[in-house]
């Protein structure tokens, strides 16, 4: 893992993987449009005119436990990320939090990349990555109970089902990546942090 002059680069099986600060004047009308994607529509709930996006991200930049992010692949945005602090944030009152637990929010923009594993990859990349840059061990997340496909991409990249949370605007699974709980595989951050 590399920082470029725009982000981050990630290694992944699929290709160079970039995950940039979101810059609202450059990205939002991709992000618009991956919204009113029906298959995003269904959990993301910001599809609609452009201001309804506008709110989300406006509120996403001024938590300061909260950092919004596009993903390329191969120089293609293809991903949006929020990387947040968890023991900060509403979810925290759901479940047994941890001080210092990083959550992840995501969604893969164009149908060409979804179905095909390389959600999966990427989330393991992302979780990593968040994990390198705090004394942290574990990322969480709470995909909608309904989405079955998010739920498998979690469980690929190596994150456990940890039961359903109700929460005020959804029923969700609780994901969590133990990182303590990873086999080791020779990454050298990995070995390091354990050691």
């Amino acid at each position: 893992m590399s920082q470029t002059r725009a982000g981050w680069l990630l290694p992944t099986p699929f290709g160079r993987f970039e995950l940039d600060q979101l810059r609202p004047l450059r990205d939002l009308t991709v992000l618009h449009a991956w919204m009113n994607d029906p298959e995003v529509a269904a959990f993301w709930d910001l599809a609609g005119p452009r201001e309804v996006l506008d709110r989300h991200i406006a509120a996403v930049l001024s938590a300061a436990h909260s950092e919004p992010y596009l993903g390329r692949l191969d120089g293609e945005a293809m991903s949006y990320w929020e990387i947040y602090q968890a023991d900060q944030d509403p979810l925290a009152e759901h479940y047994p939090a941890r001080h210092g637990d990083v959550g992840i929010h995501l969604l893969i923009g164009p149908g060409g990349y979804r179905g095909r594993g390389i959600g999966s990859a990427l989330i393991r990349a992302v979780a990593d990555w968040a994990l390198s840059r705090t004394a942290s061990t574990r990322v969480v997340s709470e995909p909608d109970l309904r989405n079955q496909r998010s739920i498998r991409a979690f469980t690929n990249a190596g994150f456990e089902a940890r039961g359903v949370l109700e929460l005020p605007d959804k029923q969700a699974v609780l994901m969590v990546y133990d990182q303590t709980l990873v086999p080791w595989c020779g990454d050298s951050e990995q070995s390091r942090r354990a050691g």
